[in-house]
């Protein structure tokens, strides 16, 4: 009977999971925002020798106020800018249509996304499109205000935590989080400098070559280059339609430039940051990106490399080394030392 009630309850646990599926990835992209938070409030308590709540305070403040201001700056001008993206886009995509023999492209494209609507009237489209901006934005501050309290006090989730594990299993378990906070961390700060680099570079190389909106364009690459590998392909694809709307000649420059860029960051740039941070394979990213997408959807492919480094570290911590007794160098442990 008692192991009866035990694979009773571990389906249990299992059929939990898998309804709350949903709810996962707003868990994970909590704790990645806290360990941004927690980041930032550790710089300013070392460079102030500020008490940590309030360093943790300041970081919070001052990242949404980075935001803000980033916002404010760039974000009208980047806005007009994505209007014009989209406003040009069905003009283009009929132009590319006659230059390929396929007159009526933008028509065909959105009969084949409206018959998945199953007939449903535009009214229902647009209502339905609003519940689903309005769920992503109730999401998004969902995720900020947990993780502004998973910064608040990381201990107690921490402990919580691990004690759902055997007592001889707590400590472990918290050296393993740690080390796994520390390692996406690491992770976070390398993206960031990627997608930085990205973005200038890519806005700089569009207005040279008289892309429309360059800004907008640039933004694109820059965010698309959070999802690495399959990222930067899909951002690098209005640049190629808006450049094939104008002429061959800046076709060809953007496509110079978008390969050029890619072969920088894949085999310069990158090993530069992964060397510095988080040594993911490229392979593994990749299968990372199915198999979340295939589970969580969007936001699965969204934090598929993160979540990959959390398994990544925590399979070399736990197994690779503490059970096989392999020796092995573990993402993140450098930092706590």
């Amino acid at each position: 009977m008692r192991r009866v009630l035990i694979v009773m309850a571990a389906g249990a646990v299992c059929y939990g999971l898998w309804l709350s599926s949903s709810v996962l990835p707003l868990i994970f992209g909590a704790v990645l925002l806290a360990t941004l938070f927690d980041w930032f409030a550790d710089m300013i308590e070392r460079a102030s020798r500020l008490p940590r709540p309030a360093a943790l305070t300041l970081a919070i403040l001052a990242t949404l106020a980075l935001a803000g201001g980033f916002l404010a700056l760039f974000g009208a001008q980047a806005a007009g800018q994505m209007a014009s993206v989209f406003e040009r886009l069905p003009q283009a995509l009929e132009a590319i249509g006659d230059k390929v023999g396929f007159p009526d492209a933008n028509a065909a494209l959105e009969e084949a996304i409206a018959g998945g609507g199953g007939g449903r009237s535009v009214l229902t489209r647009a209502v339905s499109l609003g519940y689903t901006l309005m769920g992503a934005l109730g999401d998004f501050t969902l995720v900020i205000f947990a993780a502004i309290y998973l910064a608040a006090d990381p201990t107690l989730y921490r402990r919580g935590t691990a004690k759902l594990l055997p007592p001889d299993q707590h400590a472990r378990a918290m050296d393993a989080m740690d080390v796994t906070g520390a390692a996406l961390r690491m992770w976070f700060v390398g993206q960031i400098v990627s997608m930085l680099v990205v973005g200038v570079t890519s806005f700089f190389a569009y207005l040279w070559i008289g892309l429309p909106s360059p800004l907008a364009l640039a933004v694109i690459a820059a965010i698309s280059n959070f999802v690495p590998y399959v990222g930067p392909l899909i951002g690098a694809a209005p640049a190629l339609v808006f450049a094939l709307t104008l002429d061959l000649s800046a076709l060809a420059w953007t496509l110079a430039f978008i390969v050029v860029l890619q072969q920088i960051e894949g085999y310069l740039l990158t090993p530069i940051i992964q060397s510095r941070t988080v040594d993911l394979p490229p392979a593994l990213a990749l299968f990372a990106i199915v198999v979340f997408g295939l589970l969580f959807g969007l936001a699965g492919v969204l934090l598929a490399a993160p979540a990959a480094v959390a398994v990544l570290v925590l399979v070399k911590k736990l197994w690779v080394r503490e059970t096989l007794g392999e020796q092995t160098r573990v993402p993140g442990e450098e930092t706590l030392d």
